[in-house]
């Protein structure tokens, strides 16, 4: 049965989203990371950036995200807080311009979830577990979503995107997975 919303975490507003392309099936998990100002956690500003409302005058880096729209699903924060912003039967705008398996436009058929980190800083165990538990229930609510079908951002958009980056332990997240 298809999953919209956990239970037991924070919903967040969030308008950037739209709907799946008619008869669209999940098939596709895709891990980010993100901080901002780049580098520091803990901040309301990644919050404010999927939420629409942030303050582009509280850093100098955030000029160039004025007049962007982007989602996650999920973001996951380095406490093991999880907050979702997208129902994931709607298309988050996580990917941007991306391809897997020959297939363009990988929002129309992934879930898109963010830790909140950089490609070179160690990720916190409590963020594994979150996003073990997580990928658990989406694999049994979208059984299209298979160990072959969990990517990195870097992996959909070469060249482009480089997260979850070097710090994120592939090995260590789909060893717990089987477990």
């Amino acid at each position: 049965m298809p999953l919209d919303w956990l239970v037991g975490v924070n919903r967040r507003p969030c308008t950037f989203y739209d709907d799946r392309p008619t008869g669209e099936e999940v098939s596709l998990l895709v891990i980010h990371n993100i901080s901002l100002p780049a580098g520091e956690f803990g901040t309301p500003y990644v919050d404010g950036l999927f939420c629409g409302t942030l303050d582009y005058n509280a850093h100098a880096s955030f000029v160039d995200l004025q007049g962007v729209e982007v989602s996650a699903h999920c973001f996951i924060k380095r406490d093991g807080q999880v907050l979702q912003y997208v129902p994931f039967s709607k298309r988050a705008w996580h990917a941007g311009v991306s391809t897997f398996a020959g297939r363009t436009r990988c929002n129309d058929f992934s879930i898109g979830i963010e830790l909140e980190g950089t490609d070179d800083c160690a990720y916190e165990q409590v963020q594994y577990l979150q996003l073990v538990e997580l990928t658990k229930q989406l694999m049994t609510a979208y059984p299209a979503i298979t160990k072959q079908r969990i990517v990195g951002h870097c992996d959909i958009a070469p060249g482009r995107k480089t997260d979850p980056g070097s710090a994120f332990q592939w090995s260590k997240f789909f060893h717990q997975l089987d477990k």
